[in-house]
C-alpha cells in the first residue's frame, strides 16, 4: 500500500518514501555496484559499472516520482518525467495504487484535529484542534483562510454549527463553551461550567445547545440565543456523558455514555422519552439521526456501528436495530448520516474512515492514509465528499464520487455477488451483498425492515481466519 510521507513533494501525491540515495565514491557499499568492485578489477570497467549504476538510481527516482495531471487517470510506470516541484497548494493523489481515491492534505493545526464540518453549502471546511484554536478552510484549494481569534485556553473538544451555517459552537476542556457568528468571526457568548465539557451540539435551528458533562453525568441545554441554561438534567447516565446530538426537529436530544446506554429526551416535555440499556458492550462515542429523525446511529468503542429505530411508534422493547460490523479493526470514535441517509461515514482509531451503504448495511469503501486516530468525519450533502480529523494534526478531504469504480471494491461485490434488488415496501431499488451459502435473499431496504415489528441482524461480512463461532449470523424476520 502507498501511504504519505511527510516530505516534500511526496506527500501530495501519496507515495512511499524513497528508500535509496546514489552512493559517494569511492567505493560503493551496497547494491550491483559493491557485488562487481572487486579490489583488482580495472579502473575502465569498474567506470563503466558505476555509471550503469547511477544510471539506475536516476531511472528508479523518476519512475517513483512522476505521475500524470489527472489522478484518477492510469499511470503508465515506463513513462519517465521531471521531478515535480514542491506545490504551492495542496493536491490531489491516490491513498491506494488500486484504489485512485484522490484526497488532498490540509496542514495547519499543530496538535489533535479534533472536529471537522462541512459549511456554507459544501465551500468551505470548519475545524477545531486540541491546539486551542478553530480553522476555517476552502474546500476547493484546502487553504486556510480563517482563524478564529479570542478562541479558548485548552484543547477544543468539538464544533459544532446550525444548518444554515450561520453560527457555530465549540467546547473546550477549559470548561468552556463559546457562541461564534461566523460571517464575522467573533464571540457572542461564552458559557462556564465547573467540569469538563466532554460533547456540544446546536441545534438546526439555532435556537439551543446541548452539552453533555463528566461530572454529575448530566446534560445541559442552554439557550443559543444568550448562553442561559434552560435545562440541567443531574444524573442523567450512571457515568459521564460522552456524546449528544439534536433530533432535527430541534426538540429531542440523544446521548451516549460510557454506562453504554442511550437515552432520547424531550426539551419541552422534560422528561426521558426512551432508554436503551446495554446498546453497546463499550463506551459510546458518538450518535447522529437522520434528516427525518427516525433513525439513530451509534458509533462505540466496541468497534461497531448500530441503527436504531427511535420512532415513537415502532420502538419496541429494547429497540429495532442494525448491527454494521467488520467496517473497523479499531474502536469507532465518529458517525454521520448523508441528508437523504442513503450512507453512513465512520471513523475510528484505526486510522482509517468507512463509507457504509445504509439501504445494504455493508461497507461500501475504506479510506485509508492517517498516520493516527481519526477523531471526526463528515460528508457533503452531494454525497462527493468526505472530510476526516486526526490525531496526527491534519485533515484530509476525500473524492469519493467515483468510489464504486475503484477496482478493489469492483472485485469484493463480485467474489460476494452484489445483488440489486426493489423494496417491496418502499419500493425503491438497494444492493446487497451475498456473504455465505446461507444467504437468503431479504425483500426489504434496512430502513423497512427496521419500521418492521420484527427485525433481524444484517449479515457480517466473512471474518477471514477467524473462528466460525466468531462470525455473526443473519437472524431470519
Amino acid at each position: 500500500m502507498l501511504q504519505s510521507w511527510r516530505g516534500p513533494g511526496w506527500e501530495c501525491w501519496g507515495l512511499q518514501r524513497p528508500q535509496h540515495s546514489a552512493p559517494s565514491l569511492p567505493p560503493p557499499s551496497h547494491g550491483r555496484a559493491a557485488a562487481l568492485w572487486p579490489s583488482r578489477a580495472p579502473i575502465a570497467a569498474v567506470a563503466m559499472e558505476w555509471k550503469s549504476f547511477t544510471a539506475d538510481l536516476r531511472t528508479n527516482r523518476l519512475i517513483r516520482t512522476s505521475r500524470p495531471s489527472d489522478p484518477l487517470a492510469l499511470w503508465d510506470p515506463n513513462e519517465q518525467t521531471a521531478e515535480p516541484a514542491k506545490p504551492e497548494e495542496p493536491r490531489w493523489g491516490d491513498h491506494e495504487r488500486q484504489s485512485k481515491i484522490p484526497f488532498k492534505i490540509l496542514r495547519g493545526h499543530n496538535h489533535v484535529v479534533s472536529s471537522c464540518h462541512f459549511c456554507f453549502e459544501d465551500t468551505r471546511i470548519l475545524s477545531g484542534s486540541y491546539d486551542k484554536t478553530v480553522k476555517i478552510w476552502d474546500a476547493a484549494t484546502g487553504v486556510n483562510i480563517h482563524d478564529f481569534e479570542n478562541s479558548h485556553t485548552a484543547p477544543i473538544s468539538e464544533c459544532s454549527l446550525t444548518a444554515d451555517s450561520k453560527r457555530v459552537v465549540t467546547s473546550s476542556y477549559d470548561k468552556t463553551i463559546k457562541a461564534w457568528d461566523m460571517e464575522r468571526g467573533q464571540v457572542l457568548w461564552s458559557f462556564n461550567h465547573e467540569s469538563i465539557i466532554l460533547s456540544c451540539k446546536i441545534s438546526y435551528d439555532g435556537r439551543y445547545v446541548v452539552c453533555g458533562l463528566d461530572v454529575e453525568n448530566a446534560i445541559c441545554v442552554i439557550d443559543a440565543n444568550n448562553g442561559k441554561i434552560i435545562t440541567f438534567v443531574r444524573a442523567h447516565h450512571s457515568r459521564p456523558v460522552t456524546s449528544c446530538c439534536f433530533n432535527p426537529d430541534n426538540l429531542r436530544v440523544a446521548s451516549g455514555s460510557s454506562d453504554h446506554n442511550v437515552k432520547i429526551w424531550d426539551v419541552s416535555a422534560q422528561a426521558t422519552l426512551l432508554t436503551i440499556h446495554e446498546a453497546h458492550s463499550n463506551v459510546i462515542a458518538d450518535c447522529c439521526f437522520t434528516f427525518s429523525g427516525h433513525f439513530l446511529c451509534t458509533a462505540a468503542w466496541d468497534k461497531t456501528l448500530k441503527i436504531w429505530d427511535v420512532n415513537a411508534g415502532g420502538f419496541r422493547s429494547e429497540g429495532a436495530c442494525v448491527t454494521l460490523m467488520e467496517g473497523h479493526e479499531g474502536s469507532v470514535s465518529s458517525c454521520l448520516f448523508t441528508r437523504d441517509a442513503s450512507l453512513i461515514v465512520s471513523g475510528a482509531y484505526d486510522k482509517m474512515v468507512t463509507v457504509w451503504d445504509v439501504a445494504g448495511g455493508y461497507k461500501k469503501c475504506t479510506l485509508k492514509g492517517h498516520e493516527d486516530w481519526v477523531m471526526d468525519v463528515a460528508i457533503s450533502n452531494n454525497r462527493k465528499w468526505v472530510i476526516s480529523a486526526s490525531k496526527d494534526t491534519t485533515i484530509r478531504l476525500w473524492n469519493i464520487e467515483k468510489a464504486g469504480q475503484i477496482p478493489l471494491l469492483i472485485e469484493y461485490k463480485r467474489l460476494h455477488g452484489l445483488q440489486v434488488i426493489q423494496c417491496e415496501k418502499c419500493e425503491k431499488a438497494f444492493s446487497l451483498l451475498q456473504f455465505d451459502e446461507e444467504f437468503e435473499l431479504v425483500s426489504k431496504c434496512l430502513s423497512c425492515r427496521l419500521a418492521s415489528p420484527s427485525r433481524h441482524a444484517l449479515p457480517a461480512p466473512p471474518a477471514g481466519d477467524e473462528d466460525e463461532k466468531d462470525v455473526p449470523k443473519k437472524l431470519k424476520m
